[in-house]
């Protein structure tokens, strides 16, 4: 049996243990040994996973995920989403759809510190669900509300999605970085024109809040001053890359420190409970996307063994069909998977055989990470699966209906769409900031 067919064979082997539910690392693992074990031998096949486990953790890409997953912890358990929620519930008072629009922008703000589209969905639900029900919003708005704005706190830097993509893709992770802050605050915005629009067209999806139609300017102002803690890491980390001054390895380590620090001061990490929750939940986090990263990186390596990759590119390439349909197909498939796999699961099944064919075709990676990002974002809250559905409805409680999470987030599927259309249109919206970085 030639390697192509062997590695074809290993692609239908991939799919159908991911389909009977076992752990998708385990998956990448098995395969990858069983295939290189056919290619060369059992020992080769040991050796080059032993290989794997070593060289593909010891960079410095690898460092910065950790610490990064750590400081979105910190920040998780030191209260920052509440504070930032409250903040921005009295500077947008008075606006058609008030509490949506806070949601909207408070996700964007804790994701410049949680880096987790999970997270942010996890912590609004119970902090945002509550007020927008004691306030009579409707269930299936308020509910679509939550589970989308929480998917763009993960193209807000720092993103631990952009870590995974240049640890595959071998990019600079702070020029992701900086080329997802446009993208984010570009979702936020045309979320909130979104619902002003609709509650404008249909009041009784948000009534008005009577006791704070009168808020002064001033006071809207000091009010956005409690975020003070978010934008202060936010400096802190983004700054420091931006400039120069940190690597992404030192701006996680700084990042992860100063969240600590901002924590105690703050008052809830005085509990030492807290800052060991929020370890053990760091670790976690991380041993599992460590090990998914593995043995990704050690079936990545036995495909091209395989020559799968190679050909897919020259018979991609030897399409007569514009870039843009290739492009568009390769996003379709990442949408469909979207639905089924989790983000880093994506990632690592896809990126080693996309990603030689999007520089092929002259696009630019930095750019192709952030559109990537999106489609995983959309995929995120659109069924049969929807992470983000499904993490709002492990927190609203057993009355809410998956139905009406569903229900309330297609409004918020097409404004990604119109935005993922912007974002291929005008490349340049995403690397105007990277292009900006000093080298």
């Amino acid at each position: 049996m030639d390697p192509i067919t062997i590695g074809v064979w290993s692609v239908i082997l991939l799919f159908f243990l991911l389909a009977s539910g076992l752990h998708i690392a385990v998956n990448f693992l098995f395969v990858g040994f069983i295939t290189t074990a056919l290619l060369l031998s059992v020992n080769a096949a040991l050796s080059m996973l032993g290989q794997t486990m070593y060289y593909s953790i010891a960079t410095p890409s690898f460092t910065a995920l950790p610490l990064f997953v750590l400081m979105g912890a910190f920040a998780s358990s030191s209260g920052f989403a509440k504070r930032v929620y409250g903040g921005m519930h009295t500077a947008t008072a008075g606006l058609p759809g008030s509490l949506g629009i806070t949601t909207c922008f408070g996700c964007a703000a804790f994701g410049a510190v949680s880096g987790s589209s999970l997270a942010a969905a996890a912590i609004f639900g119970k902090i945002a669900l509550p007020e927008m029900k004691r306030h009579k919003y409707d269930n299936a708005f308020a509910l679509g509300t939550i589970a989308a704005a929480g998917t763009f706190a993960a193209m807000i830097p720092p993103s631990a999605m952009f870590i995974i993509y240049a640890i595959f893709t071998e990019q600079s992770v702070g020029k992701l970085f900086m080329a997802g802050i446009i993208p984010g605050l570009l979702t936020a915005i045309v979320y909130a024109i979104s619902i002003i629009v609709r509650v404008k067209r249909t009041p009784s999806l948000a009534p008005q809040i009577a006791d704070l139609q009168h808020i002064s300017i001033a006071n809207r102002f000091s009010a956005l001053v409690q975020i003070w803690p978010v934008a202060i890491l936010a400096f802190i980390v983004l700054g420091g890359i931006y400039t120069g001054l940190f690597t992404p390895t030192e701006a996680g380590a700084a990042g992860a420190l100063a969240t600590l620090i901002l924590g105690i001061f703050l008052g809830k990490l005085r509990d030492v409970n807290y800052i060991k929750e929020a370890l053990r939940s760091s670790a976690k986090t991380t041993s599992m996307v460590f090990l998914i990263i593995v043995g990704a990186l050690f079936y990545t390596r036995v495909l091209t063994l395989t020559g799968i990759p190679t050909a897919l590119t020259e018979f991609i390439m030897g399409w007569d069909v514009p870039n843009m349909v290739v492009l568009l197909s390769i996003l379709g498939v990442w949408f469909i998977l979207g639905m089924i796999i989790i983000p880093t699961g994506i990632c690592a099944l896809t990126l080693p055989i996309v990603y030689p064919i999007i520089v092929e075709l002259g696009y630019n990676p930095i750019w192709f990470g952030v559109i990537v990002l999106k489609v995983i974002e959309i995929a995120a809250v659109t069924p049969p699966v929807g992470l983000n559905v499904f993490t709002l409805k492990a927190v609203a409680g057993p009355d809410t209906k998956i139905e009406d999470i569903y229900k309330g987030i297609w409004p918020f599927v097409i404004c990604d769409l119109l935005i993922l259309a912007v974002l291929i249109a005008f490349p340049g919206i995403v690397l105007y900031l990277p292009n900006l970085m000093t080298n």
